[in-house]
């Protein structure tokens, strides 16, 4: 039982973290895109400023909380990765670095170095956290040891030599940026107006068509790849209902979309990303990390979580502190209510 609730505790924060970085990765992907001069852009980076770096807590939170709940997955997951996980790490930085040098000098070379960094940066971890989620679904080469080690890429086919990157991996990452995109133009069509607000609104109903197809594709291929999702899907059907949280999600992202009614349809778009999270979770349950392609060496939730009376006295201090971040969170937002003034101060 205590497990299984840290497992799914695990998925809410990761799932939260997709939903509010999430938009901040978009806004960042379509920076270039969206933004026309030097006061749109900065106007950009001030729609996500004052809570880009809040959203990461979601990250770190659940990186702490899987090594605290489920050490072996922690142990397995981040030495199979290394290369990968250093990559991120280093975009993070440069993601970082960008936002707050951009305004150090009064540059218009300076400003566009840093600018191209940070929207190649934020695209770039979106595309890697699709990957990610994809080498997850997939499953890894578990060895006899509990350890694995995967190269980048190999030929990009689904066999005993399997790279990170392969054809399907690389469709899981496409989705994410895709996705995460429309999601980050929703919420700049959210924060600002004028022309960038109409900018990022078209670029959103242009996304909307490739991001339903994509959905589709992955869901298609995600069934083949892993027989898993299959699996659990045909023993508990009542799990149905989270891929229908995913598709009126998206429904509604169209609908909301074309009506002008900016808050709900960035709010469906988060219904989406909801859905898509927990059909992953769902379909995985009870595996933690699943291997391929010998399956019966995956890594369940049991063998993975740490003593049941760690997990309970956890418990004694993640609700407490769940609660202080929302708090936290809650207040962040709404004073942060609005529209971003496009000649207002900051990030200059």
């Amino acid at each position: 039982m205590l497990p299984t609730l840290w497992f799914c505790l695990v998925a809410v924060m990761i799932t939260m973290y997709v939903i509010l970085d999430g938009f901040d990765l978009g806004v960042g992907t379509i920076h270039l895109f969206a933004a026309r001069d030097r006061g749109e852009r900065t106007a950009l980076l001030r729609s996500i400023g004052p809570v880009w770096d809040g959203n990461e807590v979601w990250l770190l939170a659940a990186g702490g909380t899987l090594y605290f709940a489920f050490p072996s997955l922690y142990a397995v997951a981040f030495s199979g990765f290394y290369l990968p996980l250093i990559m991120v790490l280093w975009l993070l930085m440069v993601r970082g670095i960008a936002i707050e040098l951009r305004g150090h000098i009064d540059s218009e070379l300076w400003k566009s170095a840093w600018d191209a960094g940070f929207s190649l940066a934020s695209a770039l971890l979106a595309l890697f956290f699709g990957v990610a989620l994809g080498n997850v679904v997939r499953g890894v080469p578990l060895g006899e040891s509990g350890y694995f080690f995967s190269p980048l890429w190999t030929d990009f086919r689904l066999g005993e030599e399997r790279g990170i990157i392969d054809w399907y991996t690389l469709i899981s990452g496409v989705a994410a940026l895709l996705a995460l995109s429309m999601h980050g133009s929703l919420w700049a069509a959210l924060k600002t107006g004028g022309a960038l607000n109409e900018r990022a609104r078209t670029i959103a109903a242009r996304l909307w068509l490739p991001v339903a197809g994509v959905t589709v594709l992955l869901s298609v291929v995600s069934f083949a790849v892993q027989p898993k999702i299959g699996e659990s899907f045909q023993q508990r059907p009542w799990g149905a209902v989270f891929p229908l949280i995913g598709v009126i999600g998206l429904a509604a992202v169209r609908w909301y979309g074309r009506n002008g009614d900016e808050l709900r349809a960035f709010l469906a778009s988060a219904v989406y990303l909801l859905g898509m999270m927990t059909s992953v979770v769902f379909g995985l349950y009870p595996w933690v990390l699943p291997a391929g392609p010998d399956a019966s060496r995956s890594l369940t939730v049991t063998q993975a979580a740490t003593a049941d009376y760690g997990l309970a006295v956890g418990l004694v201090w993640w609700i407490p502190g769940m609660i202080l971040a929302t708090g936290y969170f809650v207040f962040a937002y709404r004073s942060f209510a609005g529209k971003v003034d496009i000649g207002g101060e900051g990030y200059g």
